[in-house]
């Protein structure tokens, strides 16, 4: 007797390793996120980030990120395609402020060398998945026409 229901394919070791990358850089947006605000509140660098101390770009960098970060985390976590987007908005607005702007922010070459990181296991995970999938897809199967 033949199923209604459609075969809905189990998701290869590959997808479920991505699926734990994406949930592991949500906590370090997590972590992120908290600094920025831990900063904006006066509550870590001994209350000299508080937000009407900072300079202009810093008001508006810092505010930004600690929007941004909740947000990118959420849409990883959940495993969603705007996920990796905002991060990547994120991670853009962070690299521009520590490599092309050292004077005003200072520079954090291990944050950009690990943001960069980040991106390129996104890029390998993703090819590896099309690549998997395409290989499925040129299989013979039984059903084929």
């Amino acid at each position: 007797m033949l199923h209604d229901s459609a075969h809905v394919p189990k998701p290869s070791l590959t997808e479920i390793l991505f699926g734990l990358f994406l949930r592991l850089v949500s906590a370090s947006c997590i972590w992120f996120a908290l600094n920025y605000w831990a900063m904006l509140i006066g509550f870590s660098h001994g209350g000299a980030g508080r937000f009407d101390l900072l300079t202009p770009e810093w008001r508006a960098a810092a505010t930004a990120l600690a929007v941004i970060y909740p947000v990118a985390a959420l849409g990883l976590w959940l495993l969603v395609s705007w996920g990796p987007v905002v991060w990547v908005v994120a991670a853009a607005i962070e690299i521009v402020m520590y490599e092309f702007y050292p004077a005003s922010f200072g520079g954090r070459p291990l944050l950009v060398v690990l943001h960069a990181a980040v991106a390129v296991t996104f890029v390998l995970f993703r090819a590896a998945i099309f690549y998997q999938r395409w290989r499925l897809a040129r299989q013979v199967r039984v059903d084929s026409p």
